[in-house]
């Protein structure tokens, strides 16, 4: 097997494997990642056994470690249905022969959940174990498993009501202005940061991935944006990328109202993830964010991820 690094050149034989295979969504499309390629050392790598495209690994490069790429939520090798335990094993020995050489002793290692493959592909993880990885971090996501149907605790449905008998209005939208307003300040007030997109990189991302990235609003009467929620829809799975709601849309109940909405409009969809409510690698569970998912019928899935000393692979892999 031979491994080469990605080049803008193949772009397009990229974006046609992720199309192909058995994890990919449309993060993993060069249009996606590459709209904040400022920020980053792409590094991703692309493995062909006798010229055929095997796998492809979305990554970035700081100083010598290899970081499934810093920019995505979730990512590891993407390969298709003919890849077993034992390619992968191979697999992982040559990428850290060509990583090596090249200056890069250890490899932060992000793992795809589960609900984001369209077939069981866990390969990577058996690997991670052959190769002595330690855990990097490990956070909890809430997850809603739409196949069995869904259903609010008193606490959502009574707000979900609440907020129907005040005239709130639930609205598929291309506001992200008026989104972000209440996004930007809401995150400012409770946690000190920014959204990790600024309003025009939402907005190019929506031009570009226009059916998988959808806004759905509450507003008042008059229009105003009370709450709101930005949906990354990504195969079998809706992912929440963005929650927030105003002051005055907290009182009434707003944000139980979009979802109850969202979740009986998607409901041929299989999963409806909330995303994590830990901070630190997962070392801090934010409870109270966790009680809102859990109220709406989220339960965990875990996002995981791996350290691996590439100078040990061969070692730990093959006893030599």
């Amino acid at each position: 097997m031979e491994i080469k690094r990605y080049s803008s050149v193949c772009e397009g034989e990229w974006n046609a494997f992720v199309e192909r295979s058995r994890q990919g969504t449309f993060l993993f499309n060069r249009g996606y990642m590459d709209y904040h390629s400022d920020r980053f050392d792409d590094f991703s790598l692309m493995a062909y056994d006798r010229g055929v495209l095997k796998g492809v690994l979305p990554a970035n490069r700081v100083g010598n470690v290899l970081y499934s790429h810093q920019g995505l939520t979730y990512g590891g090798w993407l390969t298709q249905e003919g890849m077993d335990a034992s390619g992968m094993l191979g697999l992982w020995a040559e990428a850290a022969g060509y990583l090596i050489p090249a200056g890069i002793g250890r490899m932060v290692y992000k793992c795809i959940p589960w609900i984001y493959s369209r077939m069981p592909s866990e390969e990577d993880r058996y690997a991670l174990f052959r190769s002595g990885a330690r855990w990097e971090s490990c956070q909890v996501a809430s997850v809603v498993d739409l196949r069995n149907g869904w259903k609010f605790d008193s606490n959502g449905r009574r707000n979900a009501a609440k907020a129907s008998r005040a005239g709130v209005r639930v609205v598929e939208s291309d506001d992200f202005g008026g989104f972000w307003r209440v996004l930007t300040q809401v995150l400012a007030e409770r946690y000190g940061v920014a959204p990790v997109h600024s309003l025009a990189e939402m907005e190019l991302l929506k031009g570009r991935f226009n059916d998988n990235i959808r806004l759905v609003l509450a507003v008042d009467a008059e229009g105003e944006v009370l709450a709101g929620t930005v949906l990354y829809i990504a195969g079998r799975v809706v992912h929440v990328q963005y929650i927030a709601s105003s002051h005055r849309g907290r009182e009434e109940g707003a944000l139980a109202l979009v979802f109850s909405r969202v979740m009986s409009h998607f409901n041929g969809y299989d999963f409806f993830d909330f995303g994590t409510s830990c901070e630190n690698g997962g070392l801090y569970l934010n409870e109270g964010l966790l009680r809102q998912k859990s109220g709406f019928g989220g339960r965990a899935v875990v996002y995981e991820s791996f350290i691996v000393d590439l100078a040990e692979i061969k070692t730990k892999l093959f006893g030599s």
